[in-house]
């Protein structure tokens, strides 16, 4: 029981510590939330699925792992190489992100330059529209997007934590280790992406809005390299 206690310990501070040492983690979330305009709801809501997404994932490789006996040296080097993906696909998203900047930021150069009397007819009646009555310019596979990337995101430290209840034949104490790392990981997410959220709205973009996504793009691609080359 003893035992139990400090790893339940261990895996509230290892959750915490490797959350808000990895950017990734919650950076994401926040530059995008800014650049898509997304509410605290939405962005909260997107974080958490992802977190869920990303812890248990390693839990289900762990348990199953566990199960069919596999040794703690190939779990840790399947974990190693689901981390150097996840950040090659980090650095894609980001990459592919940045050139949808470059887009938009051409588009809006395009609105502010060119005469109404230039611009297609179907243009000329949006920008007649009151603004509630545009069309939003939301790229829904974003969210969905983050979540699968979130997926393929190992937690490293967590399947070791679950190899010392394994041995013992707790399936109680591997299952309290996994909810409590799980909780002290989402909940670090949750946190930092709201702070992160709430403090970038108080910085007025209004003159630079057009380089939002490019930003982001650029602050997504520089942390899948982060995870690649610094070892995030």
């Amino acid at each position: 029981m003893q035992e139990l206690y400090l790893l339940s310990i261990s895996a509230a501070s290892l959750g915490f510590i490797h959350t808000i040492l990895g950017p990734d983690h919650y950076l994401p979330f926040i530059v995008l939330s800014k650049a898509r305009q997304w509410s605290s709801q939405k962005t909260m809501w997107i974080t958490f699925i992802s977190g869920i997404g990303h812890v248990g994932s390693s839990v289900l490789i762990g348990f199953i792992g566990i199960a069919l006996g596999i040794s703690l040296n190939k779990l840790k080097s399947f974990e190693s190489l689901r981390g150097e993906m996840v950040g090659w696909l980090l650095i894609a998203f980001g990459v592919g992100y940045t050139i949808y900047g470059i887009y938009k930021y051409i588009k809006s150069l395009h609105h502010v330059h060119l005469p109404s009397f230039l611009l297609p007819k179907r243009i000329r009646d949006l920008q007649h529209l009151p603004t509630e009555e545009q069309p939003e310019d939301n790229v829904k596979l974003t969210p969905w997007i983050l979540f699968l990337i979130f997926v393929f995101g190992p937690c490293e430290v967590l399947i070791p934590m679950l190899i010392f209840p394994a041995y013992e034949h707790s399936t109680i104490g591997m299952l309290t280790v996994a909810i409590i790392f799980g909780i002290a990981t989402i909940g670090t997410m949750l946190l930092a992406v709201y702070l992160g959220h709430k403090g970038t709205s108080l910085v007025r973009f209004k003159k630079h809005e057009r380089y939002l996504h490019l930003i982001a793009g650029l602050i997504i691609t520089i942390s899948g390299i982060g995870i690649v080359f610094m070892g995030w």
